[in-house]
């Protein structure tokens, strides 16, 4: 199924084209040509998008540099840096390069260890593996509101510590000296935050899970138990009817609401070249059904 946007997209001045690709989360967008000189009705058509869909995906924006990838991105939020890695490229740019340790192959949201972790993320495809490399986003709105009664009113009162300083090494496919040596810098300087299991969305008002690989514990419960219940709840949210996934291609770009989706970048390339940068906008504490905010805790370097 194809929608239709009503606002015009420039330079073209044709609506945009929403294409679901999947039952519960993400849609191709045609018919644009991303800059950071979209008209403001464009913008706005986007974002209902993004907050309808979670993740929004565009072919074909090969002209799009660092400079006017982060002038887009800009158009949807602040910009922010990420708090233990150095950018590349411009102030607020991430690159993720495969040959020195840029993977990210296991369920997260991005940067959850702190606790205004952002909303929203923008990608951009550099250099793309012959074959694999694909990435995965799972929706934890539907993944919440999937959930049986019982275990969405147990849901709703946990919160969790989440932590920079995780077992990478569990998700690591093979010896890989470069991760190795990211990962150190990653979690040179421990952040922790505390966050509600489930998040009220500050725009659309759906409750979200917010879990992933940065989880540490939850607060009031043991390690063992802790595990058992991030297990539970995390099964839920990577069902495969939650997710879509998507095969890049270079100068694709995908914009996803950080506050309202995980993701998982496939390490299944062998010693391929996959490039891809990153730039995340600011976000807000997350505030739990009952209004509680999410806290700082303290950090302290290795």
């Amino acid at each position: 199924m194809i929608e239709h946007a009503t606002a015009g997209c420039a330079p073209s001045d044709r609506a945009l084209t929403i294409a679901p690709l999947a039952g519960r989360i993400g849609a191709e967008i045609g018919s644009i040509r991303l800059n950071g000189d979209l008209d403001a009705a464009t913008v706005g058509a986007l974002r209902q998008a993004l907050l309808a869909k979670k993740v929004l995906f565009f072919r074909g924006q090969g002209h799009l540099d660092d400079k006017t990838h982060q002038a887009f991105a800009t158009l949807f939020g602040v910009p922010v840096v990420h708090p233990t890695l150095p950018g590349d490229g411009g102030a607020f740019l991430l690159e993720l390069d495969s040959h020195r340790g840029g993977k990210a192959n296991s369920w997260h949201t991005d940067v959850t260890f702190v606790p205004d972790y952002p909303a929203a993320s923008v990608l951009r495809a550099v250099a793309i593996p012959p074959f694999g490399g694909d990435t995965v986003w799972a929706n934890c709105v539907s993944a919440y509101e999937a959930l049986p009664d019982a275990l969405r009113v147990l849901a709703d009162g946990l919160w969790a510590v989440h932590s920079n300083d995780y077992d990478y090494a569990a998700n690591q496919t093979s010896a890989d000296p470069a991760l190795d040596a990211y990962q150190s810098v990653f979690a040179a300087t421990v952040i922790e935050a505390e966050h509600p299991l489930v998040r009220v969305h500050p725009e659309t008002g759906e409750r979200a899970l917010v879990l992933g690989s940065f989880f540490k514990r939850f607060i009031g419960h043991s390690q063992a138990d802790g595990q058992r219940l991030f297990e539970l709840f995390q099964s839920h949210i990577t069902r495969l009817e939650n997710t879509v996934r998507w095969r890049w291609a270079p100068g694709d770009v995908v914009i996803w609401d950080n506050r309202a989706t995980q993701h998982y970048a496939i390490d299944d390339y062998g010693k391929a070249h996959r490039v891809v940068r990153r730039v995340t906008l600011a976000g807000d504490p997350p505030r739990s059904v009952n209004g509680q905010e999410s806290r700082a805790l303290s950090g302290a370097k290795r």
